[in-house]
């Protein structure tokens, strides 16, 4: 059994059992992002083999709030699936959950393919058909989020669900770096952001997300839902709370969690 396989089939078992594995790292130094890359599509696949479907693609780790809260001092890279997708309420044991955390995002509904390396933030807004709030809920089977890069990128880029909310918006009718979230927790404010949290901007963000997959031959494909990158520190859920999200001029989105 190569390395891919051994760890995919781990970090899968774990997903499925609900449980996390020693880092990584802490047991073989040697690994690299690109093995990380085959061991995340090696658990990807057992995923598949249950039935799941693809249905877009997430960078994470974008912000310097998040990659100093995580000590990843890079953006990260993983897939989500129709599994990953809640609708109403999230329950956490139903769904899989760990040590779920959440962050507000803009999520990006392409209409075209997007086909790296080469892409610029003008092919992502051409490729773009709409952008929506989004409520990431990140989630890590490593224990205690303990995680370098290699770890959270053979981890599905430390991704659990995902809620997008109602609003659906064209991308060119707004200034996406100037985009303002605020977030509540439990009623109370939590934290806010800008779209420049995202290196820059999320039209940059989704352009490096296609050239790195681009190196590894995976595209982002005309439907796929596209997350973005947290605007906010991530912040810590257990049932009963309730996340919300304004992205101001453009609409709400709540994840509520059981």
């Amino acid at each position: 059994m190569s390395k891919a396989e051994q760890y995919g089939q781990e970090l899968y078992e774990a997903l499925r059992e609900r449980r996390t594995v020693t880092p990584l790292m802490a047991r073989d130094a040697s690994l690299t992002i690109d093995d990380a890359y085959a061991i995340s599509l090696d658990a990807l696949a057992r995923r598949q083999a249950d039935g799941e479907k693809v249905v877009g693609k997430k960078i994470g780790v974008t912000s310097k709030a998040v990659q100093d809260m995580l000590g990843v001092h890079q953006p990260d890279f993983g897939f989500l699936t129709d599994r990953m997708w809640i609708e109403g309420d999230i329950d956490i044991a139903a769904n899989g959950l760990i040590q779920p955390r959440a962050e507000a995002e803009i999520a990006f509904i392409l209409k075209s393919d997007l086909n790296g390396p080469g892409i610029t933030a003008e092919d992502v807004l051409a490729a773009t058909e709409s952008i929506a709030p989004c409520f990431e809920i990140v989630d890590s089977r490593i224990h205690d989020w303990k995680i370098g890069i290699v770890d959270t990128v053979a981890d599905n880029a430390s991704c659990g669900v995902f809620v997008l909310g109602d609003a659906r918006v064209d991308p060119r009718d707004f200034d996406l770096p100037a985009l303002h979230v605020t977030v509540t927790k439990n009623g109370e404010p939590l934290s806010e952001g800008y779209g420049s949290a995202v290196q820059g901007s999320p039209l940059q963000a989704v352009a490096w997300l296609a050239n790195t997959l681009g190196a590894h031959g995976v595209t982002l494909n005309a439907g796929d839902v596209i997350l973005s990158g947290s605007l906010v520190p991530l912040a810590p859920a257990v049932a009963g709370d309730v996340f919300e999200m304004e992205l101001h001029g453009i609409g709400r989105c709540t994840a509520r969690f059981v």
